[in-house]
């Protein structure tokens, strides 16, 4: 796992053009390449009473970076809560507090040692939220990491935030996505999946897949980039822990038919 020491400054400045004396007035840009966000990295990095000297590859640690961000209270919470909930280690309610998140996996460590004293192994937090890009109408973030304590293996996860910055909240597929059209935003994309995966058009998804009644179905993990939805489905979500993640891209190109107009995904589509 990637360690990480000191807190680091990151400030954002995005698609400002340069100002030169003397010549010509350059042509007007479009709209998503003219603001900037400002924002700065937080770590948090919680290390077991027993690590002594060891590196933090050869004993427990917490360590948690995700970006806090100028001006936007609301984006920086659900940041917080969705980082939150990776560390749930009960049927509670996750914390408010990822400092209370990462002091709390390491007294569960603690609390195992104490039953476990021969025991060699040992527990790891390692999260994080960064940015994946943002322009003046959507700010995309992308979460997860990887957390394990004791079993036969740990367990990976990514997920997204696509803020949109005109409403402050997340973007939802219904607001993307014209009314009564989901169902054939989900059967081009069973198209696209059933040509990644190399399945004919009539293959039973019973035997490799956990889909809920052996039916495809897209989940509400997805990312809007530049290019398509791009969903992600975490381990043990539709196959196997050793088959990993899968990934799944849906152009534009492919939907442009069934998308609202003026979103926040606007400016992507030709």
């Amino acid at each position: 796992m990637k360690n990480i020491t000191t807190s680091t400054l990151l400030v954002a400045i995005l698609g400002l053009s340069a100002c030169q004396f003397g010549t010509d007035k350059p042509k007007e840009q479009h709209e998503i390449f003219k603001d900037t966000l400002v924002y700065n990295y937080q770590n948090i990095h919680e290390r077991a009473p027993d690590c002594g000297e060891k590196a933090d590859s050869a004993c427990t640690v917490v360590s948690i970076k995700y970006p806090v961000f100028a001006k936007m209270p609301m984006l920086n919470d659900t940041i917080v809560k969705k980082l939150a909930q990776l560390g749930i280690m009960d049927d509670r309610k996750p914390d408010t507090s990822l400092t209370l998140v990462a002091k709390k996996f390491i007294q569960s460590y603690v609390d195992f040692k104490k039953t476990e004293k021969r025991s060699q192994m040992f527990f790891t937090m390692d999260s994080y939220a960064k940015v994946l890009a943002q322009d003046s109408s959507l700010v995309t973030l992308e979460y997860g990491g990887y957390n394990y304590q004791g079993g036969a293996h740990g367990g990976s996860f990514t997920g997204f935030i696509n803020w949109n910055r005109k409403t402050g909240k997340e973007v939802t597929l219904k607001e993307i996505i014209a009314d009564g059209k989901y169902p054939e935003l989900s059967k081009i994309a069973e198209g696209i999946f059933r040509k990644s995966e190399k399945l004919s058009d009539t293959s039973s998804l019973a035997r490799d897949y956990f889909f809920k009644d052996n039916k495809f179905a897209l989940n509400e993990n997805y990312s809007l980039t530049p290019t398509g939805l791009r969903f992600v489905y975490n381990q043990y979500e539709i196959k196997p822990y050793a088959a990993g993640q899968t990934e799944l891209l849906v152009p534009y190109s492919s939907i442009k038919n069934i998308l609202r107009p003026n979103t926040a995904i606007s400016q992507y589509v030709k």
